[in-house]
């Protein structure tokens, strides 16, 4: 359930960092150096980028721009190529059988057995088709507060990761208390210092 769904799930994070003077630039040329990358025609086992939030396919953000207003939004794209375990085993201990039966030798050294399991693995990851994963977010420039479309702790390690890697800029989990913090005046700051849990049945 994304941004543009009729019901959603959500975190919400604060982002901390100054933004530079120029930031709408510094965010286009960041946005775009870090824009996804397909790996369809080629074997790389991952590739984690930017995409519109209207079309996961548009990477160059031609049909929709990613600043609305004073916000940021774009989805986090992740394509993952996966060999199963398992897979891999059993036609790494097939194609073991299969050389020492052709090389008649007992037995195969920890190297030959290291080097037939990357070919294997190399073998089987030509064959699979790269599995697509996008979690949307929305950035709210003027209060410095983010959104992100995903309870999976996966995926916001791997948003706070890529967005440092983007912006120069950290995200901190923003729990209902900090949430409060940020929305109350300061005025009202020390009250909320002083609360504390109770049990309500």
């Amino acid at each position: 359930m994304g941004l543009l769904s009729s019901s959603t799930t959500f975190v919400r994070y604060a982002v901390e960092g100054e933004l530079p003077a120029n930031f709408l630039e510094f965010a286009t040329e960041r946005v775009m150096q870090n824009a996804y990358r397909d790996i369809d025609d080629n074997f790389e086992e991952r590739s984690v980028g930017w995409v519109s939030v209207m079309n996961m396919f548009d990477a160059a953000f031609e049909y929709a721009s990613f600043l609305v207003g004073d916000h940021i939004v774009l989805t986090l794209r992740i394509d993952e190529r996966k060999v199963a375990p398992k897979v891999l085993k059993k036609f790494t201990l097939k194609e073991e059988a299969r050389l020492l039966k052709e090389r008649q030798i007992p037995k195969l050294s920890r190297a030959q057995k290291l080097e037939i399991k990357d070919n294997v693995k190399l073998m089987l990851l030509k064959k699979a088709v790269p599995t697509p994963s996008t979690y949307d977010l929305c950035w709210n420039l003027s209060e410095g507060t983010l959104l992100f479309f995903s309870t999976s702790l996966k995926a916001q390690t791997e948003l706070e990761d890529f967005f440092k890697k983007t912006f120069d800029l950290s995200l901190r989990l923003q729990i209902p208390y900090l949430t409060a913090e940020h929305l109350l005046k300061p005025e009202y700051h020390d009250a909320l210092s002083r609360l504390t849990p109770d049990i309500l049945i």
